[in-house]
């Protein structure tokens, strides 16, 4: 049993009221921590010792914070072995996705951002009809509020601190309940590298209580999440009273446009990733997959024996390669949406079902498992075709012409990524020119340039991040006009 505090101005604190959590194991099921329930108390402290630490890290030169975050990232690398054991203890996830995507990918958000900030320029006008010159200056805002999910929690929160610290802001960090431990860890590796304090805060709690209070502070100057739509619709209400600067990164409910010239071995074995990585976790997921009539009886039989191939067990053994959903009341949620599959006419082509504990390793018989879920024969409407599910069940209708696939991808409030599979470059371009998302694959599927624009469009979210974009919602641009 462990402690899980806030860590609030550089130091790790409880609650002042002594209120705590407990954290389960939801492969194990067991309780595993003690986690600081805040209040909003513990915010307002949070977003003081960020606004003071501001008067430090927002003055300091930029090479000098990019050389403290570049330190940072490698110590997060030499304690890889900590971070991967608390992200696959918090999320049940298995340890060699936590230990080849999770952590790795945290460490390098810094390196990108550190790097990138030092080499960007503004822009300078010069008007010679008015004798002027007008150049613009970018400056950090100051406290920025970092709201973040439970499926990748390292990787994702510092995909927002990392290019905010870079570009001189503090941070106040509301993780998830379900995934308390490495944002509190990474408090620690802040004090060993000397970045200063209050330039990096954790609030651990309800997201009703926490969130809704970051929301509202009139200290924090942005707000950045990533999470359910409804909970973003929320947020937004919140924000509204002092007109925080905003970034949302919400749901998706993915099509997997998969054409009969597809390159079919390569097509199904990363379909099989994109389906259930993570236990379909992952808000880029292909969770409706579209495959034309010609192809889409081979495609099932074949991403079938796939998904029978997938090793479901204790995550922490090197070679499971699904592990248990974050939650057991998540399961349910999930199972929930198979069931009225069922109930509306779809079929179940394979799993379904909740995995029996007697194939699981004793260690992990009580945890919250379930079997990749494949549903064929679903109309448009249907709950599990409509609706983000955010677990390992997929959807496969056939389809017979481009406009048909197209206008079915985007029947969806969502619009967050697309993948396109073909061979034919000119069809390539033409559908992922007219799929309503944010990002848009072709023949692959989570391939990340951490410099490119990453964001949703319609019910997916507000705003692009990465790269300059991070940069641009992470400062203020002002324009400066000398007349001559």
């Amino acid at each position: 049993m462990k402690d899980v505090l806030h860590f609030i101005n550089g130091e790790f604190t409880a609650s002042q009221s002594g209120k705590t959590f407990d954290k389960i194991d939801p492969a194990t099921g067991k309780v595993i921590a003690k986690v600081a329930s805040g209040d909003v108390v513990e915010v307002n402290a949070a977003v003081a010792a960020a606004k003071a630490g501001f008067t430090v890290w927002g003055k300091m030169p930029q090479q000098e914070r990019s050389r403290l975050l570049m330190k940072l990232a490698e110590a997060i690398n030499r304690r890889a072995d900590e971070f991967i054991a608390a992200e696959v203890a918090d999320t049940g996830k298995p340890w060699s996705l936590a230990s080849h995507l999770d952590i790795p990918r945290g460490a390098a958000n810094f390196v990108q951002f550190a790097e990138h900030f030092k080499y960007i320029a503004t822009e300078c006008w010069e008007n010679q009809g008015q004798n002027a010159l007008n150049y613009a200056t970018r400056r950090p805002m100051g406290v920025v509020a970092v709201i973040s999910p439970w499926n990748l929690p390292l990787l994702l929160m510092t995909w927002k601190v990392a290019p905010a610290l870079a570009a001189g802001n503090c941070v106040v960090v509301k993780p998830s309940r379900e995934t308390p431990s490495t944002a509190s860890l990474l408090g620690e590796v802040m004090n060993e590298v000397g970045i200063p304090k209050g330039v990096y805060n954790v609030v651990q709690g309800p997201g009703t209580l926490i969130g809704a209070a970051l929301s509202k502070h009139p200290d924090v100057e942005a707000l950045t999440f990533t999470g359910e739509t409804t909970t973003g619709q929320s947020i937004m209400a919140d924000c509204a009273h002092t007109l925080k600067k905003l970034s949302f990164e919400l749901g998706g409910k993915n099509p997997n446009i998969i054409f009969a010239d597809a390159p079919l071995e390569e097509c199904l074995d990363v379909t099989l990733r994109s389906s259930f990585a993570n236990q379909g976790q992952v808000c880029l997921c292909g969770s409706r997959i579209y495959v034309e009539r010609p192809l889409y009886e081979t495609f099932v039989e074949k991403l079938v024996e796939r998904a029978k191939s997938l090793k479901i067990g204790d995550p922490m053994d090197p070679a499971t390669t699904m592990g248990s959903l974050v939650s057991a009341g998540h399961r349910e949620r999930v199972m929930s949406f198979v069931d009225s599959a069922r109930a509306e006419g779809a079929t179940i082509r394979y799993g379904g079902e909740r995995l029996d504990p007697a194939f699981l390793p004793d260690r992990v018989k009580d945890g919250a498992y379930m079997l990749p879920t494949i549903i064929t024969d679903v109309e448009e409407h249907f709950t599990c075709q409509a609706q983000e599910i955010f677990g390992p069940v997929v959807t496969i209708t056939p389809f017979d012409s481009e406009e048909e696939v197209i206008r079915s991808a985007n029947a969806t409030e969502y619009g967050l990524s697309a993948t396109v599979w073909t061979n034919d470059l000119r069809r390539a371009h033409r559908v992922a020119g007219e799929i309503e998302a944010g990002l848009v694959w072709v023949n692959s599927w989570f391939l990340r340039d951490l410099r490119t624009p990453f964001g949703g469009v319609k019910g997916s979210g507000i705003g692009r991040e990465g790269g300059i974009y991070s940069l641009d919602f992470y400062t203020e641009l002002k324009n400066i006009c000398i007349q001559l």
